[in-house]
């Protein structure tokens, strides 16, 4: 019994790390995306970087092409779905009512992009991580330390009330 749980942890974590391990003979390394969202009370339904879709949040998600060598001119284009009303009640799931009131719900999903430099990295990298902020701003990172530990590089908290205004950029 020992050795099935332990083949199949084996298998697990294999399958988790797989992408952020994988190179290609191009000089591209395959990398999971991540994503953070900093904003209390909206939901990110998806996002794409640089036309690699995730289909929502949470843990890695294989994978993202990134230069073996970082280049100053890397960039992250980034597109994202936001529900500003993560919480709503719909009627139950299956039903007509369901299916009208989620047409009409989902005409709310509102839609961002925005275009940011990726940060300088050397042969330490963990695939990419987005952190979705206030005012549909974003940064991205590609640094293995986890959200939180002293060395890692994106310090706002999560929970972050958007304000009323936002500044004009």
């Amino acid at each position: 019994m020992n050795k099935i749980i332990a083949s199949c942890l084996l298998l697990v974590s294999s399958v988790i790390s797989g992408c952020s391990l994988a190179k290609g003979d191009d000089g591209y390394t395959a990398g999971d995306l991540r994503a953070i969202n900093h904003v209390k009370g909206i939901g990110i339904n998806g996002f794409s970087v640089n036309g690699y879709h995730v289909p929502g949040l949470g843990g890695g998600y294989c994978c993202i092409m990134l230069p073996e060598k970082w280049m100053p001119d890397l960039k992250a284009h980034i597109e994202w779905e936001v529900d500003p009303d993560p919480y709503a009640i719909l009627p139950e799931l299956g039903t007509d009512e369901y299916r009208k009131a989620y047409a009409k719900y989902k005409t709310n999903y509102q839609h961002y992009s925005a275009t940011v430099d990726i940060p300088q990295y050397g042969e330490e990298r963990c695939g990419l991580t987005v952190h979705f902020l206030p005012c549909h701003q974003v940064k991205v990172t590609t640094v293995c330390d986890g959200y939180g530990t002293p060395d890692y590089p994106v310090k706002e908290p999560r929970n972050m009330k958007e304000p009323e205004i936002c500044p004009v950029k």
